[in-house]
């Protein structure tokens, strides 16, 4: 029986056997794509190939791509651990043609892989071909099903619909039908007693789809509309955990040596056996999946955050941790033990795991540790919500709060349920799904956007020229129209272009187009699919005019010496801190540099120094750049360059050489460190476990902040008669100052003192309740200490009633005995409804409340409301 490992291999040899180049994984957290978080599928690092943005350097090719589907189309979370097939991270086995082979060939040698060389059985296998569809004038894929005539007989090759059998990117771009390969995997009882062709995409968990073969022949436009593809693409994804479970013999992608080692792990650590119960079952099933996408996750460079890609990671760990802490009895932080058993199971086919272990579990350990705290804080607050509930004599517990406790502290649905059915209630799942569904609809009007088609003036592909020319004749090749919020603007596609489009943490440059006929003005540049796209907020009068494209040259220069400063920074912070450091993300803008790099703790205020005078001195060197373009990436490697894990480099790469910093790089930089002019760390702080984020200036904007520093200092000599030694100027003065405070606190107490002897000299019996009521210009905080004082002293009967001016603002002040309180009497409801009269409003508890105002004239009136309104 073949092992995982010697499956995925198997794949490999077999297609490269056909002549397809391998190439590794793409990372699974994707940077320059806006319409993509993940990797959800294998094709989507050859996206900019099928879109024609740039061309193939090889026309076959074959990986396994490691995947994440957990939100937008293809959300598979709620199944994950419920069913035996259903995954957040996955790897998909794929083989790629662009223009190359097409139907024919990826049918045959798919047929030839999975029954010549695995051997698996063709009398369990089913094939789908696309029926066709009248609305959209696309006929049956005959030319398929001809071709799987060969090998099946027709009454299991099945037409498919287009929801199952016609793949498209997207609402716009490429799409074409698809033949899917299926498996019976039942006993040969099972199979004799109901015929698989009843139960093909039935959602039976042995009767699975385990290959989709992808023939893309159509572009789709954004009126809805199909033209042909002028090269046409196969491509095809397996699902390994799927094929491992048909060649193992198992029942469940669960029962395979892809996950059971890890779900024996869980076992051991909670003392459960695996099989034992259902619930515990789909506990460490949820947990073997989860870990998996949590630690390449963090090894692609994504952590866990509150937005965007990095708020799914840490959703996904909660999840876990949830179903370990309600299933499991994991009360404390477990799923960072997971991470050596995971390395032995997947660490050679994916080094990084490797190297990055460390950096993994730390931040695992303490996700797990802040969210136990909130699942802590979150039952607190149900158990309150349960208990006023109960006291309204209610048993539903109101689906906002539900909500609440869901959105503000990740507090899962399923949990608050089974708490709450624990206690015998239950939740208005209603109204929680209708605030569910306005928070969805806030999110997707926020993100809204309407893109055009591109409108194509003349074919070719975009050469950047930016390292060498800042200013360059071009012309445009493509433009469409994009809208969001209200606001519409345009994209060009030029066939040369100076300007450097987003990535690698460098903002994109801005600029000019100059045509005879007018100046249109360059707001960003971005990278979509490693396409350069200008933005523009108008279209060029004439498009096909003659043009010049000019790069904001200050602005580049500025993000040029911050670029170059991030990497004399990561130097130094290696040199200081040690080799463990790794950069984990920038942000280079013209303004400033943010640099992300993984150590585990503060960086002290001395080290900071240390790394500062290790960059400006490279920086006063003057070192000139090396840089390398479009070398083979071994010989990169052997230049000691360092990559940046989570990123994707491809056969030829440019490496930026400042002295000894050596790194992969593509973005711009200075021709020498003197052009930084000098850098300045402005702060560090934690990004999370294990990693910490530097800020810093460099050039003018140091010397805009050394001026404004300087001027603080003149102006604080200034308030100390520009004293010699200004430290100990202002020490003595704070010093001074302390001791006359205290001076007065003790005034304070020995005034309040007299305050509180005199009220009480006056104390007023009405219907035996001791009233206190006075007017007086006195702080808050000594009229607040006087109440507490007199409560103390009088504990039944008390009924303090106070109006004070602090600052030219007053102070309403209510405080009553428990007993009064017993009585009914709310000094929070006496104060909110008295101080209408100074024109302000207050609250608090039922025995001591407070109230500010604008009106001191209504002082007196107020103090007698309060009196009023008691009813004494």
């Amino acid at each position: 029986m073949l092992t995982a490992k010697e499956i995925r291999e198997s794949f490999k040899n077999f297609f490269e056997s056909k002549g397809h180049q391998i190439v590794p994984s793409a990372p699974m957290v994707i940077k320059d794509d806006p319409t993509l978080m993940f990797t959800n599928a294998g094709m989507n690092q050859f996206k900019d190939i099928i879109l024609g943005n740039h061309p193939a350097k090889y026309k076959r090719v074959a990986d396994s791509q490691k995947c994440l589907r957990v939100s937008g189309k293809h959300n598979d979370l709620e199944e994950v651990g419920h069913d035996t097939y259903h995954h957040t991270m996955f790897e998909m086995l794929g083989n790629w043609s662009f223009g190359d082979y097409f139907k024919k060939d990826a049918i045959e040698w798919a047929w030839e892989y999975l029954v010549e060389v695995l051997k698996l059985d063709p009398n369990r296998l089913y094939a789908t071909v696309f029926e066709g569809n009248p609305q959209e004038n696309l006929e049956r894929d005959n030319e398929a099903a001809a071709i799987w005539g060969q090998f099946l007989p027709a009454d299991r090759i099945i037409n498919g619909n287009k929801h199952d059998n016609f793949w498209e990117m997207g609402d716009t771009g490429p799409c074409g039908p698809c033949s899917e390969i299926h498996i019976d995997l039942r006993s040969d009882a099972e199979r004799e007693a109901v015929s698989g062709l009843t139960l093909v995409n039935q959602s039976h968990p042995q009767v699975i789809e385990i290959w989709n073969l992808v023939f893309m022949q159509y572009n789709r436009k954004a009126d809805g509309s199909l033209e042909g593809l002028p090269a046409k693409v196969i491509d095809t994804g397996m699902g390994f955990e799927r094929l491992c479970m048909a060649l193992q013999q198992k029942t469940s992608n669960y029962d395979t040596d892809v996950f059971q080692p890890i779900i024996k792990e869980i076992a051991q650590m909670a003392g459960i056996q695996y099989g034992a119960d259902a619930q515990s079952d789909i506990a460490m099933r949820v947990i073997a999946d989860h870990i998996r996408t949590i630690s390449f996750s963090i090894t692609d460079g994504q952590l866990p955050s509150n937005a965007k890609a990095g708020y799914v990671i840490r959703r996904i760990l909660r999840r876990a941790v949830r179903y370990g802490y309600t299933f499991l009895n994991q009360k404390q932080a477990f799923m960072y033990k997971l991470l050596p058993v995971l390395i032995s199971n997947m660490g050679d086919a994916y080094p990084e795991l490797v190297s990055q272990k460390g950096l993994i579990e730390k931040v695992i350990k303490e996700e797990e540790e802040s969210f136990l705290r909130t699942l802590e804080t979150g039952i607190r607050l149900l158990d309150k919500t349960m208990s006023d509930a109960k006291a309204a004599g209610q048993n539903v517990i109101n689906g906002k709060d539900v909500f609440t406790l869901y959105d503000t502290f990740g507090f899962p649905l399923d949990l608050t349920e089974l708490i709450l059915r624990e206690n015998g209630m239950t939740p208005d799942i209603e109204e929680f799904h209708a605030e569910m569904q306005k928070q969805k609809e806030r999110a997707r009007n926020a993100a809204a956007v309407e893109t055009g088609d591109w409108i194509v003036l003349k074919e070719g592909t975009t050469t950047f020229v930016g390292y060498d020319y800042t200013e360059y004749e071009v012309s445009i090749l493509r433009y469409r129209q994009v809208k969001q919020k209200s606001q519409t603007l345009y994209q060009l596609v030029l066939d040369y272009t100076p300007f450097y489009a987003e990535s690698g943490g460098q903002v994109g440059d801005t600029g000019v187009i100059v045509s005879e006929f007018e100046t249109l003005e360059i707001i960003d540049t971005k990278k979509e699919n490693n396409l350069p796209v200008h933005i523009a907020k108008k279209l060029p009068e004439q498009l096909d005019a003659p043009m010049m494209a000019c790069v904001d040259t200050d602005k580049r220069a500025a993000c040029a010496a911050n670029h170059s400063a991030t990497h004399l920074l990561d130097e130094a912070l290696r040199e200081v801190l040690g080799d463990h450091v790794e950069q984990k993300g920038s942000l280079v803008t013209p303004d400033s540099l943010r640099f992300d790099f993984s150590h585990f703790q503060k960086v002290t205020d001395k080290e900071i120094r240390e790394v500062e005078h290790l960059v400006n001195a490279k920086i006063r060197q003057n070192i000139p750049l090396t840089e390398y373009r479009n070398i083979p990436i071994a010989e990169a490697k052997e230049l000691g360059a360092i990559a940046l894990f989570g990123e994707k480099y491809g056969d030829e790469v440019r490496v930026i050489q400042f002295g000894k910093s050596v790194e992969f790089c593509g973005g711009t930089h200075v021709k020498a460190t003197g052009h930084i002019g000098m850098m300045k760390i402005v702060s560090e702080s934690s990004v999370a476990a294990g990693v910490r984020r530097i800020e810093a200036y460099t050039g003018a904007r140091v010397e805009e902040m050394l001026d404004t520093i300087q001027d603080t200092l003149t102006d604080l000599k200034a308030l100390f008669n520009n004293a010699p030694d200004l430290a100990n100027a202002i020490r003595k003065y704070i010093d001074e100052n302390a001791g006359l405070k205290k001076q007065v606190d003790e005034f304070m107490k020995e005034k309040e003192a007299q305050i509180k002897q005199t009220l009480l000299k006056n104390i007023q019996e009405i219907n035996g309740i001791k009233v206190i009521k006075t007017c007086m210009p006195i702080p808050a905080e000594a009229i607040k200490n006087i109440a507490f004082q007199l409560r103390g002293e009088i504990t039944e009967n008390l009924f303090f009633v106070a109006g004070t001016v602090d600052a030219q603002k007053p102070l309403l002040t209510v405080m009553l005995s428990d007993n009064l309180v017993a009585g009914g009497l709310n000094a929070g409801k006496l104060v909110k409804d008295a101080a209408k009269l100074i024109q302000g409003g207050g609250g608090g508890q039922a025995h001591f409340a407070t109230a500010g105002g604008k009106n001191v004239d209504g002082l007196h009136a107020a103090v007698d409301k309060v009196i009023e309104l008691a009813g004494i």
